[in-house]
């Protein structure tokens, strides 16, 4: 097996990170991409340039396990100390709700002490929540795969259900300051959004790498990108159904976090933003690249995801 190797574009050492502020806002070029790209999936997990941790799963059925276990044994471990777990939690990937619900029945584990901020949601053109059978409707979808499937008995009260909508922004980033945060669990967006931390691309309004890092809870209107992604996910590419905003969590309080955990299992349109976060520079083009900066971060995705086509197809000849 050939293995593919190539020169750092950035140093790991984290204090030269904040020495070049100009090349921490850089837009990630074609050129830098293609090596990251080229490498083979089964040896991103040990390649020497990989600048954060990361773990290679077969598929949903084993992540959604691996999920559903390493949340379940935090909680186990917190309540058995007396202690609240604090927990920020998406909508999605989906496949860890049904293996999670049952090992919290199954086990007898009390959720009584388990305290979820739900990390986004999406919003019609006006700012409002959705109608909770829309598909996008990410409290809908919860209520229905996370929280009912729960016996009433060991199910989180009300009360520690943290729901975002644009009414409680400044609620929402006041409990979570005062609440030390076990972990975020969380996916990535096919720009390495972390919740719906996506890549700023409003011509008249730039972000700099450390606006990014200190962003908290807003509100927003979505990328075309992020909308013509979910529209081919779900509605058969009709983007004329997707909601046109989101509100969220911001990457300061997604990386407050003691554990940060982020997962993926949905392929093609993760596959870049993978390799840009395993390889490339500290960019708000990729909020993902935060992470590198955090102690106890890991990145977690199937054969699918972590697969990249350039890498499977060397002869293709590519202009950058």
């Amino acid at each position: 097996m050939v293995t593919i190797s190539f020169v750092n574009l950035r140093s790991a050492n984290t204090s030269f990170r904040f020495q070049n502020k100009d090349n921490m806002n850089q837009i990630v070029t074609a050129k830098e991409l293609y090596p990251w790209c080229r490498v083979p999936f089964d040896q991103l997990e040990d390649h020497p340039d990989r600048k954060m941790p990361f773990r290679l799963v077969k598929d949903s059925r084993e992540m959604g396990i691996l999920m559903a276990r390493e949340l379940a044994d935090l909680i186990m471990s917190n309540n058995s100390k007396g202690l609240t777990t604090h927990a920020i939690i998406p909508c999605g990937p989906a496949c860890w709700y049904k293996p999670f619900t049952k090992l919290i029945n199954q086990k007898n584990i009390s959720l009584k002490n388990l305290v979820v901020f739900h990390m986004d949601e999406c919003l019609d053109w006006q700012g409002r929540e959705l109608p909770r059978n829309h598909p996008y409707s990410f409290r809908g979808f919860m209520e229905k795969h996370f929280y009912q499937p729960v016996r009433s008995g060991l199910s989180i009260p009300e009360k520690n259900r943290n729901w975002l909508n644009a009414d409680n922004i400044q609620e929402i980033k006041n409990k979570i300051e005062h609440a030390p945060i076990d972990i975020t669990y969380g996916g990535w967006g096919q720009d390495g959004h972390v919740a719906y931390n996506q890549a700023r691309r409003h011509p008249f309004s730039h972000v700099t790498l450390d606006e990014v890092r200190n962003s908290t809870v807003h509100i927003q209107e979505n990328n075309i990108d992020t909308i013509l992604a979910l529209a081919q996910r779900t509605f058969g590419s009709a983007y004329q159904f997707v909601p046109p905003m989101s509100v969220t969590l911001g990457m300061k309080e997604c990386l407050l976090a003691q554990k940060v955990r982020l997962f993926s299992d949905t392929g093609a349109w993760k596959q870049t933003a993978l390799r840009v976060a395993l390889f490339g520079p500290l960019t708000p083009e990729y909020p993902i690249t935060l992470c590198q900066e955090h102690p106890d971060a890991l990145l977690t995705a199937t054969w699918e995801t972590a697969r990249h086509p350039i890498s499977e197809h060397p002869e293709w000849e590519l202009i950058y």
